[in-house]
């Protein structure tokens, strides 16, 4: 009998099968299988230090993630690839994804408008007459959804982003050209959620599907917020991550 299968633990079996998910998860996300083959549950045991039933359940748990796909005679193969996008670094998704293909912007909402929501507003710090502009855009990944992104601008900078190429470029190069000036930084927050019926056809997914849920405010160098956006990112294509830093400790009072 092959060593994994005589593998003991003291962790309980769904623990273990988790554990193992999760590692291959993050091998197919940073695309060790670039031909798409995952190796067999034996091969995989031996290489995760886990055995042959935890595997068995772990690769279930992506199966049921639609991240892989198990046929006999075929065996087990990346259905849908997972792309990163750095949290940590101020990039729009199409140099975020540069080398992974081309990323067409589906143009739906171009326009200014005087009826905004008074959170957008007070995000972006304007007074109630200002007009401001909205952009929404379905961001597609060679062809295939991968995002829909709501987008407030105040109106002097909107105005001239609207003569520009929305359909092929990110937003914050083109704001960058608006202005003439470098963005600075962003306020970032994510959530899970489930897709409503509308964002699940936009995006070409089954309601009630997993989506990250972004609410983004964007300043320019200075400090003025100029972009106010909101995120909604198919999870099975996307994942989010980041390199923090330990800074120094704070003492408590």
């Amino acid at each position: 009998m092959p060593d994994s299968d005589r593998w003991v633990s003291s962790r309980p079996r769904a623990e273990r099968s988790r554990a193992a998910a999760d590692a291959l998860r993050c091998r197919i996300v940073a695309g060790e299988f670039s031909d798409g083959v995952i190796a067999d549950e034996q091969t995989l045991a031996k290489q995760l230090g886990a055995s042959r039933n935890a595997v068995r359940d772990a690769l279930a748990l992506l199966r049921d993630e639609g991240l892989i796909s198990r046929r006999r005679g075929v065996g087990t193969t990346v259905v849908t690839p997972k792309y990163g996008h750095g949290l940590d670094r101020l990039a729009g998704l199409a140099e975020a994804l540069t080398g992974y293909g081309t990323v067409v912007n589906e143009v739906r909402v171009a326009t200014v408008v005087a009826d905004v929501p008074a959170s957008v507003r007070e995000r972006l710090e304007l007074v109630a007459a200002e007009p401001v502009v909205y952009i929404e855009r379905l961001r597609r990944l060679d062809g295939v959804p991968l995002s829909l992104d709501s987008t407030y601008l105040p109106a002097d900078v909107g105005r001239r982003v609207l003569d520009a190429d929305l359909a092929g470029r990110d937003l914050f190069a083109l704001i960058e050209e608006a202005t003439g000036s470098l963005l600075g930084r962003a306020d970032v927050a994510v959530h899970a959620v489930t897709s409503d019926p509308s964002t699940a056809a936009s995006l070409e997914i089954a309601a009630g599907d997993p989506v990250f849920h972004i609410e983004r405010l964007t300043r320019l160098a200075d400090g003025r917020p100029v972009d106010a956006e909101t995120l909604r990112i198919r999870a099975d294509r996307m994942t989010l991550h980041a390199t923090l830093h330990r800074g120094p400790r704070l003492e408590a009072d």
